[in-house]
């Protein structure tokens, strides 16, 4: 009987896995890795073995995330029939400012991060309707919530600081940071693919439909633009980055918005589909010939240029800049042109 754990990405309409067997006891090796992708609309399975050959490519059923996880357990008992699941870990995006490490889930556990949810509206309940699920088809199988916000504890206090009155900040009003799960991972194979610049003074641009920037300093988080929520810093997809808090202030009181419409336009309406009127997505706003296609574009490379340097008076300078996620690894027009720059490019 061979064990194996299940790793886990719940998103809105995607969910990512991975299976890592133990074929010792100190000892674990990628078996497989894919996804389930539109889910509600065209739900569709891929997988391939750790080598890269395709182990699966089909449409599927699957309504929700819920019926995504019931056909991801009908694949996996057809592939590892016999198989005992030794454990599942999460994705979980944002952990507050409690849960530092990986943490076996509970109860307890479960309603903290509940608590959550209007922090990281567009994942967290996607992450946690994931583990519901497991847990009523594992019940015995212990999960453990790997976050997002972990990485960023280890910046200074004034890095996390929201310039807020005492009692708002004891609430827990203050600067998370998340991608740390992608940041991490940089940190972590740096000393193989670069190790003249691992210990040095890095940004890390994770460039995607979510985007960030991150400050690393011998391995550690000194500082990132994201903040008290996924909202904050560069320009995303649908997302727009830093806002002047009195543009809020006047699309409450001004415009007569509420609540709701300020969260979906401000989480599913701005960024590059809100200034190009046309997409979220810039494979298509980089094929345009749209003007407003262009600004978009220029205003996302805009944006990370200025935050770049930001983080570079953080750091004291840098030794080297690393792009990762969708836009950074694919797309050679974003990186901006900055002389001096040692570039280190990797595919996370």
């Amino acid at each position: 009987m061979d064990d194996f754990a299940l790793i886990l990405n719940a998103g809105s309409s995607s969910l990512k896995f991975c299976v890592f067997k133990r074929p010792s006891e100190d000892t674990w090796r990628l078996e497989a890795r894919g996804q389930i992708e539109g889910i509600g609309t065209s739900p569709h399975l891929s997988v391939k073995q750790g080598s890269g050959q395709t182990l699966a490519d089909e449409d599927i059923a699957a309504r929700d995330g819920r019926e995504a996880i019931d056909a991801l357990a009908i694949w996996l008992r057809s592939k590892y029939r016999g198989s005992r699941v030794l454990g599942v870990g999460h994705r979980v995006v944002h952990g507050g400012a409690r849960f530092d490490r990986p943490t076996i889930i509970d109860e307890r556990v479960l309603a903290e991060l509940r608590s959550l949810i209007p922090l990281a509206p567009l994942h967290q309940p996607y992450n946690l309707a994931a583990i519901e699920a497991v847990t009523e088809r594992l019940p015995d199988v212990p999960q453990v919530a790997c976050f997002d916000t972990s990485f960023h504890r280890s910046q200074p206090q004034v890095a996390q600081l929201v310039p807020l009155s005492r009692d708002i900040r004891e609430a827990g009003v203050q600067r998370y940071g998340f991608h740390g799960l992608s940041y991490e991972y940089i940190v972590s194979v740096l000393p193989q693919v670069a190790p003249d610049i691992a210990k040095g003074r890095v940004i890390v641009a994770h460039l995607g439909s979510g985007a960030s920037l991150c400050a690393i300093l011998e391995g550690k988080s000194v500082d990132s633009t994201f903040g008290f929520t996924a909202l904050d810093g560069l320009c995303m997809g649908s997302r727009p980055g830093a806002l002047d808090p009195g543009v809020v202030l006047h699309l409450f009181q001004g415009l007569k918005r509420s609540a709701k419409e300020v969260e979906s336009l401000l989480y599913k309406q701005s960024g590059l589909l809100g200034i190009s009127g046309i997409s979220n997505d810039m494979r298509d706003l980089l094929g345009r010939p749209e003007p407003e296609a262009r600004l978009a574009v220029d205003f996302f490379v805009y944006r990370a240029a200025k935050e770049i340097g930001a983080l570079t008076a953080v750091l004291g300078g840098i030794d080297a800049l690393v792009f990762t996620a969708g836009i950074g690894e694919n797309s050679a027009e974003m990186p901006p042109n900055l002389p001096g720059i040692i570039v280190a490019g990797h595919h996370a």
